[in-house]
């Protein structure tokens, strides 16, 4: 093998003025420039530069893409991959970046008149073997970043959709909408409990009117989130238990063993009487007001 990927390194040495248009050519019939991500002169110096590094390695005598002689083709590929994964190319997209490379290199050995039909027939097959691990390294690059972009998007997503508000001083509440796993959980546990720590929250309104269902799990996550603001010195409160909910609740024999309310509302005059205040029509304060001053006073 060894031999034979030394020949096709001359082939590609003497022949790089034919098999790089072609190369650029059947990548952009293969819509690489439509989706406007990458520019006809960024694919040629990708193209090109690829092109010299294969060579290279080709010519240190490199017997499969697993030789040290290919690392920096593998470095260029992967570099390539996370790029077009961050720019949301398709994998069959990525993947034309190497494939696409095949149709030049058989055209070179077939016009090459100097090979015998055996031995075009033997680096067709050494050129193949090389170009699939080369390829299916590509794609797994570009899967494990794909991935990787995910798992950060749904990081972002889940504490994007898990804010803390203050309604009062030493009164937070915390929305909870879609369901409540193990990893969001984490991350509902993390912003409740540093907003306890920089509010000096007394009580914590956990809301779960748009959480669609309780069963046994998320019971127990809401629980341990309770535990947990307990622990940094805050009383929970849980709203937004609706019927449905109830009654799964009690199908279930689940117990949350902690003050719950029906609505938001409810909660928060709850927290209020909690933390000596109260809400009041200004009609029936003013009211209030004048019974309390005194006869002197009203005769003012």
């Amino acid at each position: 093998m060894a031999g034979n990927l030394g020949a096709i390194a001359e082939l590609v040495g003497s022949n790089e003025q034919a098999i790089l248009p072609e190369w650029v050519d059947l990548q952009k019939k293969a819509g690489s420039l439509q989706t406007g991500r990458i520019t006809e002169n960024e694919l040629f110096s990708q193209s090109r530069e690829f092109l010299h590094l294969l060579r290279a390695g080709l010519a240190k005598g490199g017997n499969d893409a697993s030789d040290p002689a290919f690392g920096p083709a593998k470095q260029m590929l992967g570099d390539i991959s996370r790029s077009r994964a961050l720019q949301g190319f398709s994998p069959s997209e990525t993947a034309t970046f190497i494939f696409s490379l095949k149709q030049p290199l058989f055209s070179t050995l077939n016009r090459n008149s100097a090979l015998s039909p055996a031995q075009a027939a033997e680096l067709t097959w050494a050129v193949t073997l090389l170009l699939d691990e080369l390829g299916l390294y590509t794609l797994e690059v570009f899967q494990k970043s794909r991935e990787e972009v995910i798992v950060r998007q749904q990081r972002e997503i889940a504490e994007l959709s898990t804010p803390v508000v203050k309604l009062w001083d030493g009164i937070l509440a915390l929305p909870l909408i879609g369901t409540l796993d193990s990893q969001r959980t984490q991350v509902v546990m993390e912003n409740l409990l540093q907003t306890i720590v920089d509010t000096e929250a007394e009580i914590a309104i956990i809301d779960i009117t748009g959480v669609p269902t309780v069963d046994t799990l998320t019971a127990q996550h809401l629980l341990k989130t309770v535990a947990a603001a307990r622990l940094m010195g805050a009383d929970c409160i849980i709203s937004g238990i609706r019927p449905q909910i109830a009654q799964t609740m009690v199908h279930l024999g689940v117990e949350l063993n902690v003050v719950s309310k029906a609505t938001l509302a409810d909660a928060l005059s709850v927290a209020l009487e909690r933390t000596g205040r109260a809400v009041i029509k200004l009609k029936k304060a003013a009211a209030v007001a004048d019974q309390n001053r005194t006869p002197a006073e009203k005769g003012q």
